[in-house]
């Protein structure tokens, strides 16, 4: 455990009041999908007034959110317009397609906390900040990298890095516009399929040399307000996943691995989350094979792949996450080994229902989370299949035995 000194925004913790009163505690949710709803629900419990934002209506967190409001959150003027209507005393990004430089002016004027930091989240909302930070300035090793603006430059890059190679949009979520390229003939489709699955339309990707790993994990990575007034570093157990086309579809919890790959993965994201600063947690993706670790990624959020937590930790990530930001005590242990499955949409079709549920909860072990999001696509998430087990090989069994047994379909 690593701690820091205190901090102006870490002195004490947040004073916790009666929600939609005037002594309220109020938290402005940028981006209210899945990990929002949870995260709002969590700071709920809390007795926190909750105010949800997102692009569409009805959005997953807006359905149990206090209030809820739609706008382009990557537009200046209507971000601030938020900001100053609601003044909540945390402003907590959900989402990387966000006017970064708004929070940057919001901090700096003192009008609200960012979580973790304003910095933090101008610096992942797209994946060249974070990059540059964690291997040029930190020294962490990572693939091997480069950038692009221009299809020209696309094909210079992949013969500075090489294939096979992974071309993505600076900035993007859950694999939108990722692409392995295996020969230079895939090139202008990969750059194309970037251009279409950006969050915002930077015409901009990064192209990273392929690693041949054993496996990828997400080390969450809270910190988190001490007795002290220091801030302290705590480490949820490893979580493996697996990723199609660069989006989760399932993951475990404890991941199993080396003594010594275990500590390389919690001193690089010790020291990337330390540098991005500020409180709440952090989903850091490394590579892993045998005793070697190599740097991905980092979210200053909860992590998709952290819905596993839901079934395996004393507080799961969002529960983490909102006492974290409130200044609260965490508890990041394991208290059993765990599994989630994505349950995809498999239709396109708007407020769809569900078949199966029943046959899913009798699985022994087994919990659910169906999103809510009002419109459905084939490939888009709906939910998730949840499972404990003795060890993680009974968890996934029982997991994808779940998500299996649920039928979305269109509704009649």
């Amino acid at each position: 455990m690593n701690r820091t000194p205190p901090q102006s925004l870490q002195a004490a913790a947040v004073r916790l009041g009666t929600p939609l009163s005037p002594g309220a505690t109020r938290v402005l949710l940028l981006g209210a999908g899945e990990l929002g709803k949870e995260v709002i629900i969590a700071l709920q419990r809390l007795g926190v007034e909750v105010i949800a934002a997102d692009r569409y209506p009805d959005a997953p967190g807006h359905q149990v959110a206090h209030r809820a409001h739609v706008l382009n959150m990557a537009d200046p003027a209507a971000l601030r317009a938020l900001i100053e209507r609601e003044r909540p005393q945390l402003v907590v990004p959900e989402i990387e397609a966000i006017a970064t430089d708004v929070l940057l002016q919001v901090e700096r004027e003192g009008l609200a906390t960012v979580i973790p930091s304003a910095r933090a989240a101008h610096l992942t909302m797209n994946r060249e900040g974070i990059r540059r930070l964690a291997a040029e300035e930190l020294g962490l090793p990572t693939s091997p990298y480069r950038f692009a603006d221009s299809l020209a430059e696309l094909e210079a890059a992949v013969d500075a890095v090489g294939l096979p190679c992974l071309v993505k949009p600076v900035m993007s979520s859950s694999g939108k516009g990722q692409s392995k390229v295996d020969r230079r003939e895939e090139l202008a489709k990969a750059w194309e399929y970037a251009g279409a699955g950006g969050r915002v339309s930077l015409g901009r990707v990064i192209v990273e040399g392929f690693i041949d790993f054993d496996y990828e994990i997400t080390q969450l990575t809270v910190r988190a307000r001490a007795a002290d007034g220091t801030t302290e570093t705590r480490f949820c157990e490893p979580i493996g996943h697996v990723q199609v086309h660069g989006d989760y579809v399932e993951s475990w919890q404890p991941q199993p691995m080396s003594a010594a790959a275990l500590a390389a993965a919690r001193d690089y994201a010790g020291r990337v989350t330390a540098s991005l600063g500020g409180l709440g947690i952090f989903g850091v993706e490394l590579f892993v094979k045998g005793d070697r670790v190599w740097f991905s990624e980092v979210s200053p959020r909860p992590h998709d792949t952290g819905l596993v937590t839901l079934a395996t930790q004393w507080q799961s990530e969002f529960e983490l996450h909102a006492r974290a930001l409130l200044g609260l005590p965490v508890e990041s242990s394991l208290r059993n080994p765990g599994a989630s499955r994505v349950i995809y949409g498999g239709v396109d079709a708007a407020g769809i229902v569900f078949d199966g549920i029943d046959e899913a909860l009798r699985i022994e072990g087994t919990d659910l989370r169906l999103f809510g999001k009002p419109e459905s696509f084939v490939r888009r998430r709906m939910g998730v299949a949840l499972a404990r087990g003795d060890d993680i090989a009974q968890a996934r069994d029982r997991a994808t035995a779940a998500a299996a047994a649920v039928r979305p379909r269109a509704a009649p």
